[in-house]
């Protein structure tokens, strides 16, 4: 439920806030009263999400992977709203492929964007973070505790954000600072319509029907909503999780407690609509 002064005086900054759940992210955190600085790579979302928020919504377009990109948002917050309490690392995206398949560009570039992104952001927040016994919540991935087929670098760098979450909150829950993670599963956003439509291409069918085929054996039958997983983001950095940090939430619609060498014994049963 959604509680409009739960970030009342507080002030987050997310990186890959132009779309996806990055921009669902920023919409709730600004509706239960934060200001927000926007980070992203393409100024034109950001600039349309802001118009869409108000005054309490900043632009900084730039890499998070960038030291003096990361250094002017986290200005940006204090010089605009007065500090910095919450930051979302939620900056990622892929290339597809094995190992075989991925050359050095490939490689850094995945590393670039999912890893350094977040590690950079969170490194030029902590001195403004321990100020003010602020959060961070990174956005990882199942893929960051199991591995899907041809991409090594994603699942790669989605479990070294779950290495880093875990490091920075024993290393600054000293100062007050809380680190938590989140893995989503398949969630509605529009990198996840691309590879949909990939799927849908391989068995010739549209991308409703390859969401579909992408979740028929999980156990809610479907992908999650970007607000969906913008609930649970915003439960770690609030105050109502004061005593997680280091934790690792899963938000997949149930896939990851499915085992899955036992799905050749479920019996037959007809579908439950969603």
């Amino acid at each position: 439920m959604m509680d409009p002064g739960r970030f009342s005086g507080k002030v987050a900054l997310v990186t890959g806030a132009g779309t996806g759940i990055g921009a669902a992210v920023s919409r709730r955190l600004v509706a239960e009263g934060a200001a927000v600085v926007l980070c992203g790579r393409r100024e034109a979302p950001l600039r349309e999400l802001a118009a869409e928020l108000g005054d309490r919504a900043a632009v900084v377009a730039g890499d998070a992977a960038e030291s003096a990109d990361a250094r002017a948002a986290v200005a940006e917050a204090v010089d605009r709203f007065g500090g910095l309490d919450v930051v979302v690392a939620n900056a990622g995206g892929h290339r597809p492929g094995t190992a075989l398949e991925t050359g050095d560009d490939d490689w850094h570039y995945t590393l670039r964007i999912n890893l350094d992104t977040a590690f950079v952001t969170v490194r030029e927040a902590l001195p403004r973070l321990m100020e003010r016994r602020g959060s961070v919540v990174v956005v990882s991935s199942i893929a960051g505790l199991f591995a899907g087929p041809g991409v090594a670098g994603y699942v790669t760098t989605k479990h070294a954000l779950i290495g880093l979450t875990r490091s920075l909150a024993r290393d600054y829950g000293r100062h007050g600072v809380r680190v938590n993670a989140v893995c989503p599963g398949w969630v509605r956003t529009p990198m996840a319509d691309e590879e949909m439509d990939a799927l849908g291409e391989m068995h010739g069918i549209d991308r409703e029907a390859a969401y579909a085929l992408a979740t028929k054996d999980v156990p809610l039958r479907r992908a999650a909503e970007s607000d969906e997983i913008a609930a649970v983001v915003t439960f770690l950095a609030s105050g109502d999780a004061s005593a997680m940090t280091g934790s690792v939430v899963v938000a997949d619609c149930g896939a990851t407690c499915v085992d899955l060498p036992t799905l050749a014994f479920e019996p037959p049963h007809p579908e439950v609509a969603p």
